[in-house]
Protein backbone atom coordinates (compact mmCIF):
# COMPACT_ATOMS: atom_id res chain seq x y z
CA UNK A 1 0.00 0.00 0.00
CA UNK A 2 1.44 3.39 -0.95
CA UNK A 3 1.88 6.12 1.59
CA UNK A 4 -0.32 9.20 1.44
CA UNK A 5 1.55 12.46 2.03
CA UNK A 6 -0.19 15.76 2.70
CA UNK A 7 0.97 19.36 2.82
CA UNK A 8 -1.39 20.88 5.38
CA UNK A 9 -2.65 24.45 5.58
CA UNK A 10 -4.09 26.28 8.58
CA UNK A 11 -7.50 25.77 6.96
CA UNK A 12 -9.71 22.72 6.36
CA UNK A 13 -7.83 21.55 3.23
CA UNK A 14 -4.36 20.45 2.18
CA UNK A 15 -2.44 22.43 -0.42
CA UNK A 16 -1.49 19.05 -1.90
CA UNK A 17 -2.02 15.34 -1.32
CA UNK A 18 0.20 12.66 -2.85
CA UNK A 19 -1.46 9.30 -3.37
CA UNK A 20 0.19 6.65 -5.51
CA UNK A 21 1.48 8.08 -8.77
CA UNK A 22 -0.40 11.38 -8.46
CA UNK A 23 -0.22 14.62 -6.49
CA UNK A 24 -3.53 16.43 -6.19
CA UNK A 25 -3.12 20.17 -5.76
CA UNK A 26 -5.66 22.11 -3.75
CA UNK A 27 -6.35 25.75 -4.37
CA UNK A 28 -3.35 27.96 -4.98
CA UNK A 29 -3.71 31.70 -5.09
CA UNK A 30 -1.31 34.58 -5.33
CA UNK A 31 -1.14 38.03 -3.87
CA UNK A 32 -0.58 41.38 -5.50
CA UNK A 33 -2.38 44.42 -6.79
CA UNK A 34 -2.82 43.27 -10.39
CA UNK A 35 -3.88 40.11 -12.18
CA UNK A 36 -0.33 39.68 -13.51
CA UNK A 37 1.18 40.02 -10.02
CA UNK A 38 -1.26 37.47 -8.63
CA UNK A 39 -0.64 35.09 -11.54
CA UNK A 40 3.14 35.08 -11.04
CA UNK A 41 2.76 34.73 -7.27
CA UNK A 42 0.35 31.82 -7.74
CA UNK A 43 2.92 30.02 -9.88
CA UNK A 44 5.61 30.73 -7.27
CA UNK A 45 3.42 28.90 -4.73
CA UNK A 46 2.65 26.06 -7.16
CA UNK A 47 6.36 25.51 -7.78
CA UNK A 48 7.07 25.49 -4.05
CA UNK A 49 4.31 22.95 -3.39
CA UNK A 50 5.48 20.69 -6.22
CA UNK A 51 9.08 20.91 -5.00
CA UNK A 52 7.86 19.38 -1.72
CA UNK A 53 7.33 16.20 -3.75
CA UNK A 54 10.50 16.60 -5.88
CA UNK A 55 8.32 17.65 -8.83
CA UNK A 56 8.27 20.65 -11.17
CA UNK A 57 5.66 22.38 -13.28
CA UNK A 58 6.60 19.97 -16.07
CA UNK A 59 5.00 17.19 -13.99
CA UNK A 60 1.56 18.84 -14.05
CA UNK A 61 -0.88 16.82 -16.14
CA UNK A 62 -4.12 18.75 -15.42
CA UNK A 63 -4.93 22.21 -14.10
CA UNK A 64 -8.11 24.16 -13.46
CA UNK A 65 -7.81 27.93 -13.64
CA UNK A 66 -10.51 29.93 -11.89
CA UNK A 67 -10.78 33.59 -12.87
CA UNK A 68 -12.77 36.36 -11.21
CA UNK A 69 -13.00 38.35 -14.46
CA UNK A 70 -13.40 36.74 -17.88
CA UNK A 71 -11.53 39.69 -19.38
CA UNK A 72 -8.32 38.31 -17.82
CA UNK A 73 -8.38 35.17 -19.97
CA UNK A 74 -6.23 36.77 -22.67
CA UNK A 75 -3.62 37.81 -20.11
CA UNK A 76 -3.54 34.40 -18.45
CA UNK A 77 -3.17 32.65 -21.82
CA UNK A 78 -0.02 34.67 -22.56
CA UNK A 79 1.40 34.29 -19.06
CA UNK A 80 0.64 30.56 -18.88
CA UNK A 81 2.85 29.90 -21.92
CA UNK A 82 5.87 31.36 -20.11
CA UNK A 83 5.82 28.62 -17.49
CA UNK A 84 5.83 25.58 -19.78
CA UNK A 85 7.86 24.23 -22.65
CA UNK A 86 6.13 24.72 -25.99
CA UNK A 87 3.63 21.93 -26.75
CA UNK A 88 4.16 20.36 -23.31
CA UNK A 89 1.28 22.03 -21.52
CA UNK A 90 -0.94 20.27 -18.98
CA UNK A 91 -4.56 19.64 -19.85
CA UNK A 92 -6.43 22.72 -18.73
CA UNK A 93 -9.90 23.93 -17.90
CA UNK A 94 -10.74 27.56 -17.20
CA UNK A 95 -13.85 29.13 -15.71
CA UNK A 96 -15.00 32.26 -13.94
CA UNK A 97 -16.35 32.38 -10.42
CA UNK A 98 -16.88 34.63 -7.43
CA UNK A 99 -14.39 34.15 -4.60
CA UNK A 100 -15.01 34.45 -0.88
CA UNK A 101 -12.14 36.93 -0.56
CA UNK A 102 -12.80 39.96 -2.76
CA UNK A 103 -9.11 40.60 -3.54
CA UNK A 104 -8.61 37.22 -5.27
CA UNK A 105 -8.41 37.45 -9.06
CA UNK A 106 -7.51 33.80 -9.80
CA UNK A 107 -6.98 30.39 -8.26
CA UNK A 108 -5.41 27.27 -9.71
CA UNK A 109 -5.72 23.62 -8.71
CA UNK A 110 -4.58 20.53 -10.53
CA UNK A 111 -2.95 17.12 -10.69
CA UNK A 112 0.72 16.21 -11.13
CA UNK A 113 2.14 12.82 -12.08
CA UNK A 114 5.05 11.19 -10.30
CA UNK A 115 6.58 7.81 -10.79
CA UNK A 116 6.19 5.53 -7.79
CA UNK A 117 9.42 4.97 -5.93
Amino acid sequence: MSEIKRIPTPYSYSSAVAAGDFVFLGLHRGFGDSFTDQFHDTFKHLKKTLAGFDLTLADLVKVNVWLKNIEDVRIYEKLFRKYFEKDKYPARMGATTEFVDEDILLMIDGVAYRKSK
